[in-house]
């Protein structure tokens, strides 16, 4: 039996598209992350997040991503590197009204000049949301 709460954990992961035994890589932990999510991801992956130090092939990058942490184009291109061709890379922001809160806009913006697509938008926990970035598809060339 699995308990409600677990329940619940479990569909972070699977709102994130997140399935068992995918590979993924967390970037831009800090102490202000949401730990019940990334404990219900690494459950429902079977294993531990990777740091921003892996060298395996990436399916999903987790960047957790606030205000004062520098340029998100940067960033960005720093996590495809690894990134599977089909990878998705979720930026995980604070919320509205939270510390480090990030303008939709500025992700909007940046998205397009690295080659990626903006597909979606989902709440993580009580204090973050994540949007989900996709590889532009290349069949539209």
């Amino acid at each position: 039996m699995v308990a409600a709460g677990d329940a619940d954990q479990n569909s972070v992961a699977e709102r994130l598209g997140i399935k068992p035994d995918m590979v993924v890589q967390e970037i831009g932990w800090d102490s202000d992350v949401d730990d019940d999510a990334r404990a219900a991801i690494e459950e429902h992956i079977g294993g531990e997040l990777l740091d921003e130090d892996a060298q395996e092939v990436i399916d999903v990058v987790l960047l957790w991503w606030r205000e004062d942490d520098g340029d998100l184009g940067d960033a960005l291109m720093d996590a495809r590197g690894p990134l599977d061709e089909n990878g998705v890379i979720w930026v995980l922001t604070p919320k509205t009204g939270q510390p480090g809160h990030v303008e939709p806009s500025e992700i909007s913006e940046t998205v397009p000049a690295i080659g990626m697509s903006q597909t979606s938008n989902v709440s993580v926990g009580p204090g973050w949301a994540g949007t989900r970035l996709v590889p532009r598809s290349t069949s539209r060339k």
